[in-house]
């Protein structure tokens, strides 16, 4: 019955979204022989610690490609959660960085489900902040998010981007790569493995650095980060059923509790009519007033979230973005301890019970406190904009939290070779394997009459069309065939002022 009503919940209001996305995403990228080896170079990169300054760090040594070993144990977890294994293991809450003595400040996301972020925006309709990377949403979309953490002093610690290209040269495979994919040539740029972020970079370390991050966001885009192979999504395809626990919590997590109305629950349909799985976030900011947590190396100053973006707090009601933080994906988080974006909840009992006793509990003075989360919890360490109508007094019993928590675990991904359940053996299949995951689309902006900029996929061949009408019977002409290789591109129309208007866009070459 919840089954039922989740996807006829999600079906009556999505076809108008799905509507805007067609009409917006004129460019598709096909999954050719382009994109498998831009998928591995990617991987290369994620992969490679040389990256870092000191050769010790890659973007998997946060976000590990492999199982951690279980909190307090040495024992192998059932699948990726794409997180800091040493966090896991140790419940520490932050990431050391390639320098000794430096750590960051903030628990590192899981880069599972990441590509469904959609960029970050502000809604209009709902009068919120949507979408982005990192826990303030600072990154646009993974593109730009893959390129931070290379140049943060308290991680990769790069000095510049051209450093980074210089120790890119050093790879004959990145030299191959880079040349077929994006036709940029590594050894045509002069190095300089010391160069800071002062120094003018010679021509093509800008767009080498581009198609770096481009080719990372890539990987991150692989099926690998999104399999959609948890128990719950082979329960909602009709092909196993949830113990009575794992049931009461899902009714718990939608209805009493209201988790879903901001990890939305909600089953949907691609534009062929194909049943999509739910997410379990709705990409949206909120303060949920977290203590703050006195273990994190070196006390820094709480992190404001949303509204401590320098950007953010000079729009009009900044104020009220503060401690506001990202609603992140529920997807295997059984596996991605500690949990919040500084790290000070241990285990998933702990986030459920703060959730729901945090304003009645009572009082200890820090997370390190015997009584933490027993007698009470401590001050929100943001006490502004506290989201109270779905967080602090939930008025749930100590089963009910304990069924939550059975359900959370049912959204774990590997449950064919993990549930030794004869209904779904080892090897089956994603029920939503053809899920759609979302890519990098062209954009064109008009910056003077006559005047357009081009991004999109990096490497990828754009036809840019004119029409002088959307008319039922509007006819678009070809203005150019471009390949892509650097953001953004200028493109001159010079024949823009033949009729009052004129209408433009990108596709991808066949």
């Amino acid at each position: 019955m919840i089954r039922r009503r989740l996807i006829r919940k999600f079906l009556s209001r999505s076809s108008l979204a799905l509507l805007v996305i067609c009409a917006t995403h004129l460019a598709a990228f096909d999954r050719t022989i382009f994109a498998d080896d831009e998928v591995e170079l990617g991987r290369l990169l994620y992969s490679d610690p040389n990256l870092s300054l000191n050769r010790n760090q890659s973007c998997a040594t946060c976000h590990s490609l492999t199982p951690a070993l279980g909190p307090g144990s040495d024992q192998p977890l059932s699948t990726p959660g794409f997180v800091d294994p040493e966090s896991v293991h140790t419940s520490t809450p932050v990431s050391r960085g390639s320098v000794s003595g430096k750590f960051g400040a903030l628990n590192a996301p899981s880069v599972g489900y990441a590509a469904f972020s959609p960029e970050f925006h502000w809604d209009p309709a709902e009068r919120r902040f949507v979408g982005g990377q990192f826990w303030n949403g600072r990154a646009a979309n993974l593109q730009a998010q893959a390129g931070q953490p290379v140049l943060n002093p308290a991680e990769m610690a790069m000095p510049s981007k051209w450093a980074l290209v210089t120790r890119l040269k050093e790879n004959s495979t990145y030299r191959q790569l880079f040349a077929q994919l994006y036709g940029l040539t590594l050894d045509g740029v002069e190095g300089n493995e010391l160069a800071s972020a002062t120094n003018t970079p010679p021509a093509g370390v800008l767009a080498i650095y581009d198609a770096a991050t481009q080719a990372i966001s890539q990987f991150e885009r692989d099926r690998s980060f999104s399999k959609f192979t948890s128990k719950f999504d082979f329960y909602l395809a009709g092909m196993t059923t949830l113990n009575s626990n794992e049931l009461d919590g899902l009714s718990v997590f939608v209805v009493k509790a209201g988790c879903a109305a901001c990890h939305t629950s909600d089953a949907g349909t691609d534009a062929q009519g194909h049943t999509t799985p739910p997410l379990f976030s709705n990409f949206t900011y909120h303060n949920v007033g977290l203590p703050r947590n006195v273990n994190i190396p070196g006390n820094p100053p709480v992190d404001l979230g949303l509204g401590g973006r320098p950007d953010i707090a000079a729009t009009p009601g900044g104020t009220t973005q503060l401690g506001k933080h990202k609603v992140v994906s529920l997807r295997n988080v059984a596996v991605t301890p500690p949990y919040g974006h500084n790290g000070v909840f241990t285990n998933l009992e702990q986030v459920v019970h703060f959730y729901n006793t945090r304003d009645r509990l009572g009082r200890v003075d820090s997370n390190t406190n015997a009584g933490f989360g027993i007698t009470g919890w401590p001050e929100p360490e943001v006490p502004q904009n506290l989201n109270v109508d779905l967080t602090g007094t939930l008025h749930l019993t100590t089963q009910e939290e304990a069924d939550v928590v059975a359900f959370l675990r049912t959204l774990t991904d590997g449950y064919p070779e993990t549930g030794a359940d004869p209904s779904v053996p080892p090897g089956t299949p994603s029920p939503f394997a053809n899920t759609a995951i979302p890519q990098i689309p062209a954009r064109l902006a008009v910056t003077a009459p006559g005047t357009l900029l081009l991004s999109g996929h990096l490497g990828i061949d754009y036809r840019v069309e004119y029409s002088d009408s959307l008319s039922v019977t509007n006819f678009w002409e070809p203005l150019l065939t471009t390949r892509l290789l650097s953001n953004s591109l200028p493109i001159l129309d010079t024949n823009w002022g033949r009729l009052p208007k004129r209408f433009y866009r990108a596709v991808q070459s066949p």
